[in-house]
């Protein structure tokens, strides 16, 4: 039976870096859930077809191939935008979190990251994490990434826009962004990417402790 580890929080808190480096660590699976909704907004951008195309866009995400996602292609700030509409429709949701199950299902484990991991996608992760900071700095951390990247955006209008994603993801009826009961909180604004890790390293380790 595969070892899941779900990671849950806001854009920006640091879940995704941590996902990474603890897949690295225990030799699991890794999947960025939001890459799966970029992906399907990106093949609507691609094949100019509406955005509110619900049918469409739920047919694409039923075909996608969860193990051909291009984070460098996929995380534009345009295709960004364009996922946080497709990601409110009931149809690709239900695909996407099916294709989701059937990637934490992959041997020795995964660890999977994004906005309903613990609540929706797999409640029955033995180790549940959600990962969040302030907007003030989850903000700054965006800005900087922003600005290696060329974008001329403002520190202010990164923190709007970060607030505005929060109220999109928190307010939605599908599976809105909250910490699953038994989740175990890691608030980064303080904390760096060490300190996180060890702490989570610390929670995974008694976990398959307690497995073997």
């Amino acid at each position: 039976m595969a070892f899941v580890v779900a990671i849950d929080g806001p854009a920006a808190s640091g879940k995704g870096t941590l996902a990474r480096r603890l897949a690295d660590e225990y030799g699991f699976h890794h999947l960025d859930t939001g890459l799966t909704y970029r992906a399907v907004a990106k093949a609507l951008l691609d094949a100019h077809m509406p955005l509110d195309d619900e049918a469409q866009a739920a047919a694409i995400a039923e075909e996608l191939d969860l193990s051909h996602l291009d984070r460098a292609v996929l995380s534009s700030h345009a295709i960004g935008e364009a996922a946080s509409k497709v990601a409110v429709m009931s149809g690709v949701r239900v695909a996407l979190v099916a294709a989701q199950r059937r990637f934490a299902q992959r041997l020795p484990g995964a660890v999977i990251d994004g906005r309903d991991i613990g609540t929706i996608v797999c409640p029955d992760a033995p180790v549940k994490l959600y990962v969040t900071a302030s907007p003030q700095v989850r903000a700054k951390r965006r800005y900087a990434e922003m600005q290696a990247g060329g974008s001329t955006d403002s520190l202010d209008d990164v923190l709007q826009d970060l607030q505005k994603r929060d109220a999109r993801d928190m307010g939605r009826k599908d599976s809105p962004l909250k910490p699953a009961e038994d989740a175990h909180l890691l608030d980064t604004s303080e904390m760096d990417i060490e300190a996180a890790f060890r702490a989570a390293k610390t929670l995974i380790d008694i976990q398959i402790a307690v497995r073997n």
